[in-house]
């Protein structure tokens, strides 16, 4: 016989209401996107309305002539400018090609998972890149958030199951192994090479090979045909097809008053606010169905309001953080940027790094020395306390563009030089980040 009792039990829970989401959705819109959401809000809400914006475009001209470089356009669409003429990008809208992202979350939703591990696999999802890939980096800043490890695992492995083969890899030979194993017929010979010699088989090295997996020159030919046949970049048929990129601006970083300093780039934005027509027949009317409905818009178009607000200000606190972080690049003294980790910024910050996160994605910088996507100034240490990635990386340009073109430095060569100005990095190291810097091995840039 069973028998039901009632217990009282203290428990905390989130629960993410729909302003909160509407605010972090807002929060991580790029320029674009938030431009045409706004548009589309001022259609649905009529409590919400665009004011003149004249005032912004004489604000806009006068930055301009404080610093001629400057680019961010206040008109219209995303553009290029042109001797003073502004031409909308073409196409933008026109975009039908579902994303990555979306295409994996779908498949996720339909796992009926458990609501941590699904939280956290859309999570891992929308920090893959545009070629389907997981940067071991992104993973370290979730260990840090002491997320159970046990979780993470899962988590990985559920993504890399997903449709297409391959996504979710941290590397180019594990996203190999993924859609080798997938396949199911997978010889033991492609599997090797994928794992460990994928370098040797891309110098056509074979002697390694053969000696080391002691397979037959016919078996390494079938897995080099086998290997051939497969996707490097599984995210690649979710993107959009190739074409000019017009970037506008979200934040500026320019002297003034003889001081560095952030300018958010609100120009192009509509100037909203509450219609006073509305608000007054919200408080005259005696309609009861009208009320409501007045009601309901005006508390969406304060949200609005108040997401836009605090979108800008996060926005210009992690501006104003990296300006702080990479003052030496800023003020034109050096070309190098110093470590910088999402998780320190957050930590300074006091915020969470899935906030910094969505802050900088997908926005752009401008200042003197060009325009920068915002995590290009995140750049992790290499070793405990040496330089950041992108200064080695530049070192590495450095070296290759003075080399002798008739005798190519190789990547042991390249590790022992940059050895001695003081940077201690393994000749693998050297070789990814030479692939990731588009430079050809010795052997290919011989003259």
């Amino acid at each position: 016989m069973s028998v039901i009792s009632l217990k009282p039990e203290l428990r905390q829970e989130i629960r993410l209401l729909p302003q909160l989401l509407q605010s972090i959705e807002i929060l991580q819109m790029n320029s674009q996107e938030l431009l045409e959401h706004l548009g589309r809000l001022t259609e649905e809400n009529p409590v919400l309305e665009q004011d003149d914006a004249s005032s912004l475009y004489s604000s806009y001209e006068e930055l301009r002539r404080q610093a001629s470089w400057l680019d961010g356009g206040v008109r219209g669409a995303t553009f290029r400018h042109d001797e003073g003429e502004f031409y909308p990008e073409q196409g933008a809208a026109d975009r039908e090609t579902e994303s990555l992202t979306g295409f994996l979350c779908d498949q996720l939703e339909r796992k009926r998972l458990p609501k941590p591990l699904l939280a956290l696999s859309k999570y891992m999802v929308e920090l893959l890149d545009e070629d389907g890939r997981l940067d071991e980096e992104d993973l370290e800043d979730l260990r840090r958030l002491k997320i159970p490890e046990t979780l993470l695992a899962q988590a990985l492995e559920l993504v890399q199951s997903l449709e297409p083969a391959g996504v979710g890899a941290r590397s180019l030979s594990e996203c190999l192994v993924l859609q080798l194993r997938r396949q199911g017929t997978a010889s033991a010979a492609a599997l090797g090479i994928a794992e460990r010699f994928l370098t040797e088989l891309g110098r056509k090295r074979y002697g390694p090979i053969l000696r080391e997996l002691g397979i037959s020159p016919e078996e390494l030919r079938r897995a080099e045909r086998e290997i051939s046949a497969l996707e490097p970049h599984p995210g690649r048929a979710f993107a959009p097809e190739e074409r000019a990129v017009y970037v506008r601006p979200d934040v500026f970083v320019m002297e003034q008053e003889g001081e560095l300093k952030v300018v958010l780039n609100d120009f192009y934005l509509p100037k909203l606010s509450i219609n006073s027509y509305y608000a007054r027949l919200l408080k005259d009317s005696d309609e009861k169905e009208t009320k409501d409905y007045l009601r309901e818009k005006l508390q969406q178009a304060r949200w609005v309001l108040n997401s836009l607000d605090r979108r800008g200000s996060t926005l210009r606190r992690c501006a104003e953080a990296v300006l702080e972080a990479q003052r030496p690049f800023f003020a034109g003294k050096t070309g190098e940027l110093l470590p910088l980790s999402l998780s320190a910024l957050s930590d300074e910050m006091e915020l969470h790094p899935s906030t910094i996160s969505r802050a900088v994605r997908d926005k752009y910088l401008q200042c003197r020395q060009g325009t920068y996507p915002l995590r290009y100034f995140f750049s992790r240490a290499v070793g405990i306390q040496g330089p950041s990635r992108q200064a080695v990386k530049q070192k590495l340009l450095l070296l290759v563009k003075d080399e002798n073109p008739r005798r190519p430095l190789s990547d042991q060569r390249l590790c022992e030089l940059l050895a001695e100005n003081g940077v201690q990095v393994a000749r693998r190291t050297v070789a990814k980040y030479r692939m990731e810097l588009g430079i050809a091995s010795s052997s290919a840039r011989k003259r």
